[in-house]
């Protein structure tokens, strides 16, 4: 437990960035759900049979069997996390100049895209962009501008499509079967792959069989195999839906395009048999991956997600809505109308709630997807300020998300009184990791 004064004090000293914060000094972390989920009892057990053979592990081999029988993808490339997978994905498929589109990049994602020279382009559905208006499946890609996208590129310009489920910037919502067929459809018209970003897929399928006509009555397992089916390959940051705390993987058919990856793999991450995990984190891993899939899991996950948004905007707080699968989205903009984008109203947020009850969240808005033009000094916010609230697999009970509650009801009764941030120090890229920042106005 921390005071406010000593909070004060460690935030200053961390430039005004959670991330910069030490993990001691936060009572409630909400920073991500990646990486931070509490592991099962069977999957402690499996991790003291890792085999840490350099080459040819079993380990590999249950981990590879659980990937192809839950994603259906023949080659299975372990990495020693999703951007890893990216990484290898899009300097092998991109070249400078390509266009990759998304429901909605997320921030490695978009950079990695951006490392090779290719631009990543966001196509979120109308209704994706509203906040404050319900739809089910707000995760969506805008399949129309998808369309006049392969139009004005020409599909020789776009290697890939990547679609997010579920969509992590769009404020954790989900895709629905509808939309994931009808973007296949109009990546085969164009002979162009379709890869998923597969890191939270259970969660999105648990949504489509909640939400869309047909599914109501079919497994979770069956849907996402389903979702798959419809994919040319995956990549996967098996630290949210593989419940594991480091791990993930690049899935696909073509067995050229693998082999191409393997190679990769080989030179920055590791033999193609452990791809920079530990035969332990395999086995973690394979567990995990059957484990998400239970639906009294999934169940409990979301109806958590669930109570800590309904409460809160039940007490005014405008998040978007509905609350996602994996966290509750504050939206900072309306939350604090008087704090223009230039100056970064989710970052007070995120500040105000370390604060106000030792909370961490992160900023998922102008700070995190802006641009900033080092000519001018001049800042290009984002299309949305929100802050996530992310709650970490099977860590917290109810009477955490309570506080949580009267923390955050807290801070919204005195928002008025706060005010913007500015940057005091920035890198070119992801810079909302290692920022640091500058009040604009009294914190007390």
């Amino acid at each position: 437990m921390t005071t406010r004064v000593e909070r004060r004090r460690l935030l200053e000293e961390a430039g005004f960035n959670v991330f910069l914060l030490h993990s001691e000094d936060v009572l409630l972390d909400f920073l991500t759900d990646s990486g931070t989920s509490a592991m099962s009892a069977a999957q402690w057990a499996g991790m003291q049979r890792g085999d840490e053979s350099y080459a040819g592990s079993p380990s590999y081999y249950r981990f590879e069997s659980a990937v192809q029988e839950i994603f259906g993808f023949e080659h299975v490339i372990p990495t020693h996390q999703g951007r890893a997978a990216e990484r290898i994905l899009f300097t092998t498929t991109c070249r400078p100049d390509d266009v990759v589109p998304s429901n909605t990049h997320f921030d490695t994602t978009r950079a990695n895209v951006e490392a090779v020279g290719a631009r990543a382009v966001d196509l979120p559905c109308p209704e994706g962009l509203k906040p404050a208006e319900s739809h089910p499946f707000k995760g969506n890609m805008d399949v129309d501008r998808l369309e006049a996208l392969f139009r004005d590129e020409g599909s020789d310009r776009i290697p890939l499509v990547m679609l997010t489920v579920t969509n992590n910037s769009g404020g954790g919502q989900p895709v629905s079967m509808e939309n994931v067929r009808a973007v296949a459809e109009v990546c085969r018209r164009h002979g162009t792959p379709l890869f998923i970003d597969a890191c939270r897929f259970a969660e999105n399928a648990y949504f489509i069989r909640l939400r869309e006509p047909g599914y109501e009555n079919t497994s979770v397992r069956v849907i996402a195999r389903e979702m798959f089916d419809l994919a040319d390959g995956c990549t996967m940051s098996a630290k949210k839906d593989g419940l594991a705390n480091i791990g993930g993987f690049l899935a696909l058919r073509d067995p050229e395009l693998a082999r191409s990856q393997r190679n990769l793999l080989i030179l920055t991450e590791g033999f193609p048999t452990y791809g920079g995990l530990a035969g332990r984190d395999l086995e973690a891993i394979a567990i995990g991956l059957e484990e998400v899939l239970q639906e009294d899991y999934l169940d409990y996950r979301l109806a958590s997600v669930r109570y800590l948004g309904e409460r809160i905007a039940a007490g005014g707080v405008p998040i978007m809505q509905p609350p996602g699968g994996h966290a509750v989205y504050i939206d900072a903009a309306a939350l604090l109308p008087h704090v223009p984008p230039v100056e970064f109203p989710g970052q007070t947020v995120v500040a105000e709630l370390y604060l106000e009850g030792g909370i961490r969240g992160v900023e998922v808005g102008s700070v995190m997807f802006g641009r900033h033009n080092a000519e001018t000094g001049e800042e290009e916010p984002a299309r949305m300020e929100l802050v996530r609230l992310a709650l970490p697999r099977r860590v917290y009970t109810q009477s955490h998300v309570d506080y949580a509650v009267e923390s955050i009801l807290a801070f919204a009764g005195r928002r008025e009184n706060v005010g913007g941030f500015r940057f005091s120090e920035q890198q070119p890229v992801l810079r909302h990791f290692t920022a640091r920042f500058a009040p604009l106005y009294d914190l007390g």
